[in-house]
């Protein structure tokens, strides 16, 4: 991580922000994620409801819908918000998709249907209110002083190679519909754009605190949310949970999913010049712990759990203990050994990680762990 592509040794931050960290940056945008555009389109916000009453009374609900403009075509999108009742002041907030509709995080009935529900081929169970209520544990976050902000990732890319005409990419001025430049963005660069844009609208918020902003993102937004932190500062805590291959995990360790297996199942995620380390990852010139030290001077979480192998826990374990070498450039404490923690035994220091029995999945002991975390960094 400390090496510059001449040879010469970073030993200052003021090196590693000035040379390393815009040489890493670039890097991974050009060989794995690709590239940013600097355009901004255009980007309406409207809120369609509102409940004073949401949980039980213990918070207010909003919900508001995003309509992005540009070439001609508009793509909507809609937020869900829950805010403390019982606050004093600005909070912060909890930032993270979800994958099924926002209507699936909750049994409230109130809770509109996402928009890119209509792109997407799943059953009626899939996508029945309440189905994903155990990955979001509102009521633990509003209790604790947090808001949660959460959209349905679809409403941003749909997640299928043949629906690219209909995510927001379509929409920028250098959109190509017949083909994809080799460091061209694709769903996970969109992904990750997309929740810069929650951003956006939240720190105009007169209760949002704007230094409290967490990126939660779980398996392919875990990599996203990776990406979207090592770009967008104003995420002062970036949280990946079992993100694996292309996220937290070592490329170079070729366990569980490897480079060649997740672009051959998913083309639609990563840049094209990502294929050429397929079955060649000792080629790449970074690994995920580059990725990882992205957030450093800020605070960066990442969690494993036991049975989920395809996600190659000690890879992503490793990952997040190699970054101590930058967050040590700071005077910051990162994990600190390199002995991987028992299950249940997390470690909360600048960076942080656990792992945890069970399967790939976001339980409410990972919620407990990374609202700990966020108490110790956005809490002040």
């Amino acid at each position: 991580l400390l090496t510059l592509s001449d040879g010469t040794r970073v030993t200052t931050v003021r090196q590693w922000e000035r040379r390393r960290r815009p040489e890493l940056l670039a890097l991974l945008a050009d060989q794995e994620y690709g590239r940013t555009p600097h355009e901004r389109i255009k980007v309406k916000h409207e809120t369609v409801a509102v409940n004073p009453a949401a949980l039980g009374g213990r918070a207010t609900s909003q919900q508001v819908r995003f309509t992005f403009s540009g070439c001609g075509r508009t793509v909507e999108a809609l937020l869900l918000v829950y805010v403390p009742n019982d606050r004093q002041g600005r909070v912060p907030v909890i930032v993270g998709y979800n994958y099924n509709g926002n209507q699936t995080t909750t049994l409230e009935e109130d809770v509109l249907p996402s928009p890119s529900l209509r792109w997407m081929d799943y059953s009626e169970t899939a996508q029945a209110r309440g189905y994903q209520q155990s990955r979001w544990d509102y009521e633990e976050a509003i209790g604790r002083g947090y808001a949660v902000a959460t959209m349905c990732y679809n409403d941003i890319y749909p997640d299928k190679p043949s629906l690219r005409d209909e995510s927001v990419a379509a929409l920028f001025s250098d959109y190509d519909a017949e083909g994809v430049a080799p460091d061209e963005w694709q769903a996970l660069g969109v992904w990750a754009w997309g929740s810069s844009r929650i951003a956006d609208y939240l720190v105009r918020q007169s209760w949002v605190d704007r230094h409290g902003l967490a990126l939660l993102g779980h398996s392919r937004q875990g990599k996203a949310a990776l990406w979207a932190g090592a770009q967008d500062k104003r995420f002062a805590v970036v949280i990946s949970n079992d993100s694996g291959c292309g996220g937290a995990a070592l490329s170079k360790r070729a366990f569980g999913e490897t480079v060649a297996r997740i672009t051959h199942s998913f083309p639609h995620w990563f840049c094209t010049n990502f294929n050429a380390y397929a079955d060649r990852e000792e080629l790449l010139p970074f690994d995920q712990h580059a990725l990882i030290s992205l957030m450093a001077p800020r605070h960066v979480y990442v969690a494993s759990a036991e049975d989920d192998a395809w996600a190659d826990p000690h890879g992503e374990f490793l990952a997040t203990g190699y970054a101590d070498a930058v967050y040590a450039l700071y005077g910051m404490e990162g994990l600190g050994t390199k002995q991987m923690p028992p299950v249940h035994q997390p470690i909360m220091h600048d960076s942080g990680y656990h792992i945890r029995t069970g399967k790939h999945d976001v339980t409410a002991y990972d919620w407990q762990c990374y609202l700990d975390f966020c108490d110790r960094h956005l809490k002040r």
